[in-house]
């Protein structure tokens, strides 16, 4: 017994509906496709003209698909979406993938067309109908010829240059818009809370009032690098990207870094807490020197003696000044 629902089961679809719902999904993978290019043409051409493609690829089996309707059961096609199926494979929204990168974009277009197989294969095997199987079966072929066609037209468009340089440009961006202002809002939070939240530490000796000085300091200032981060440059000139996502990388590094020796003063017993957000600022700092070698091309070991230095000497500032 089934319980009700507003979605029909593909069992219960007969092989006009079948075929209608292959034309429908066609007809909107050709329009994500098309998305794909529009989102990708002015920073990725060869990509966008990929897509393109590919796009093109899925209206030549849409025209099949409604010559083959056409000819079994005439000219009206019945409104089925994939919506409409319980089970039935499912496509993300474009805006969802529109910041993603393109790495994460042809992942998509990959699964896309696999899906479509899978489901087409497994919807065969369940049929008991002679044509209805056969139908299902020429489906997953065509979605199947759909992967081996957009490798066909990755060749033609995206040589082994033209990739190389796209990602090289996706690098980069990524580099601007996440890792530079979270890097930046890292090493504020890191460093510039040591004073203020170790002065308060050796001044009281209190580690309930050291852990709430370093919370309001912390997020307090990753609200601050995040409204100047987005504020500084909107992006169109300096190609730096969004503001918004931006500032919430920098906002965010930047309370995790003073959160990350905040939180350890939590600990009641006042040396074990200080001992504690000693050893969690160490890996803080050196954290901080791995992302600059890693996406920055800093030696690891300048990147190290200068956040090192620069971190001990505030440190030292502010156990002096609490001390005092």
């Amino acid at each position: 017994m089934r319980f009700f629902t507003q979605r029909r089961h593909f069992s219960d679809l007969n092989e006009q509906e079948v075929l209608a719902l292959a034309i429908s999904s066609e007809e909107d993978d050709a329009r994500i496709y098309r998305s794909y290019a529009e989102m990708l043409r002015d920073e990725f051409p060869d990509t966008g003209k990929v897509f393109d493609g590919m796009a093109a690829e899925e209206d030549t089996h849409r025209k099949a698909l409604i010559a083959m309707h056409r000819k079994r059961f005439g000219e009206v096609i019945p409104l089925i979406r994939r919506e409409h199926v319980a089970g039935y494979y499912a496509r993300r929204p474009v805006w969802l993938l529109k910041n993603l990168g393109i790495d994460r974009i042809r992942e998509e277009a990959a699964a896309m067309e696999r899906d479509a197989e899978r489901f087409y294969l497994q919807a065969a095997q369940r049929s008991s109908d002679a044509e209805t199987r056969k139908l299902l079966g020429d489906l997953a072929a065509a979605e199947a010829g759909h992967q081996y066609s957009a490798e066909r037209l990755e060749r033609e468009h995206l040589d082994d240059d033209a990739r190389e340089s796209e990602d090289q440009t996706a690098k980069r961006q990524f580099i601007l818009t996440w890792v530079q202002p979270g890097l930046a809002g890292l090493m504020d939070g890191s460093v510039s809370t040591l004073a203020p939240i170790f002065a308060v530490a050796f001044a009281t000796q209190d580690t309930w009032t050291t852990f709430l000085v370093g919370l309001a300091a912390s997020v307090g200032a990753g609200i601050s690098m995040g409204f100047t981060e987005a504020a500084s440059d909107d992006g169109r000139l300096s190609g730096r990207g969004s503001p918004i996502k931006r500032g919430f990388a920098s906002g965010i590094m930047t309370t995790v870094g003073g959160l990350g020796h905040a939180l350890p003063y939590l600990i009641p017993d006042f040396w074990t807490a200080t001992i504690t957000a000693i050893i969690v600022v160490f890996f803080e700092l050196w954290a901080i020197a791995w992302i600059q070698n890693k996406y920055m091309d800093t030696p690891f070991f300048r990147a190290a003696f200068q956040v090192v230095l620069g971190g001990a000497l505030v440190f030292a500032a502010g156990v002096l000044i609490g001390s005092g």
